[in-house]
């Protein structure tokens, strides 16, 4: 039997608004998928730590501030210095079509938007992302 979808839920940076992360958070859990949230004003460094120390299968990050370009980047840089670059990376919040274009390019999975659904959203987890030691 799979075990579960672990997905970590951070809040990046000074952006001080995470409704819609708690959102987002009881929606996954609500469809049966584990969920840790790390809380406001982390560091991608934290943020990375945590992800490896709860052994998920994807990180979530919601970025309000206009810095998605610098945190999603540098996550994604932890995540493969710690050779944990098979976690997943998907986001969400005020971004420009421009800038999910090349955050794309560089690996993120997938960016949501303000309208995008909580099924949009579970849908596309259930069919991109699965437990980690299913894989191999």
């Amino acid at each position: 039997m799979a075990r579960k979808l672990r997905i970590l839920l951070g809040k990046p940076g000074l952006d001080g608004h995470d409704r819609g992360v708690k959102v987002v958070a009881r929606a996954l859990r609500d469809a049966g998928i584990e969920v840790i949230y790390t809380g406001l004003h982390q560091t991608p460094e934290m943020i990375v730590s945590a992800a490896i120390q709860e052994d998920v299968d994807a990180v979530g990050l919601s970025v309000l501030s206009g810095a998605h370009n610098y945190l999603f980047t540098k996550v994604m840089e932890l995540l493969a210095e710690q050779g944990a670059d098979d976690i997943m990376v998907f986001g969400g919040g005020i971004i420009p079509e421009d800038d999910i274009e090349t955050l794309k390019e560089q690996g993120v999975g997938e960016i949501f938007l303000p309208g995008d659904t909580t099924d949009t959203i579970i849908t596309w987890i259930n069919t991109h992302i699965t437990p980690r030691g299913d894989n191999q």
